[in-house]
């Protein structure tokens, strides 16, 4: 597909679902893949194993994205281990459901810290290892706003996956006298942990599967796909810009 040869690349929340096709996909490219995790150190050491199976360098790294000193640490590790890093996929996020008076003050900060906050954070760690040719990619969401996009009951969500596109857009123009690009996936639905609940009621299944002209759910590995291409040198000329992974969402 597109050669990562002698790459660098940090996952984040890639323990499972799409940031663990992701971290696979870029290792099967040639890249040498850091695996996040939060909270599940034995899945992410199956991911490691995964990837040194290819042949590649390979270590987990645990880190709450949401917190400046974890991920401070997070990069120090990754420093200390490689000298620097050539692609950061901002991958790890949090979904939760609510009507909108029912979302309490905890609730929204939770969501906008990772899913937002987190990508900030671990953005500006990166820079300070990454050169010219670099690579920096967001996860927004299909429900990252714009006309005719909404989603109920996830009011934070889509706020956090909202801010996901503007930090895209301006961080690209900022970096990209460094040489740095950074663009955004915004996936659509797609079957993982996190959307087990929405895929398990079958009227809202049905309802999302009339929305897709594809005719089914996405996989991980259908963003991993277009992760690796972001993360290639074939993409230089491509920054600031949001690559949707729908299925065809949004031109139905």
């Amino acid at each position: 597909m597109f050669s990562l040869t002698g790459k660098k690349a940090l996952v984040t929340g890639a323990s499972r679902g799409i940031g663990r096709g992701i971290a696979l996909a870029l290792a099967k490219q040639g890249a040498d893949v850091a695996v996040n995790y939060h909270s599940n150190a034995e899945e992410a050491e199956k991911v490691v194993s995964e990837i040194k199976a290819m042949g590649r360098d390979s270590f987990s790294v645990q880190a709450d994205v949401s917190n400046a000193q974890g991920v401070t640490k997070m990069f120090e590790e990754i420093k200390a281990k490689w000298g620097k890093l050539n692609i950061l996929v901002n991958n790890a996020g949090i979904i939760a459901y609510g009507d909108f008076e029912s979302i309490t003050e905890e609730d929204w900060d939770k969501v906008l810290a990772v899913n937002l906050k987190g990508q900030f954070l671990c953005s500006k760690e990166a820079v300070k290892l990454m050169g010219p040719g670099s690579k920096i990619i967001n996860t927004a969401s299909i429900a990252s706003g714009g006309v005719g996009i909404g989603f109920s009951r996830l009011s934070h969500y889509t706020a956090s996956k909202g801010g996901v596109v503007a930090l895209t857009e301006n961080m690209a123009l900022d970096l990209s006298k460094r040489g740095i690009n950074v663009n955004a996936i915004a996936p659509g639905v797609i079957e993982t942990d996190m959307t087990k609940e929405m895929l398990g009621d079958e009227t809202t299944k049905k309802g999302l599967m009339a929305r897709i002209p594809k005719g089914r759910v996405g996989k991980p590995e259908d963003v991993a796909a277009a992760a690796a291409f972001l993360a290639s040198d074939e993409a230089d000329y491509i920054t600031g810009t949001v690559l949707y992974v729908d299925g065809g969402w949004l031109a139905s």
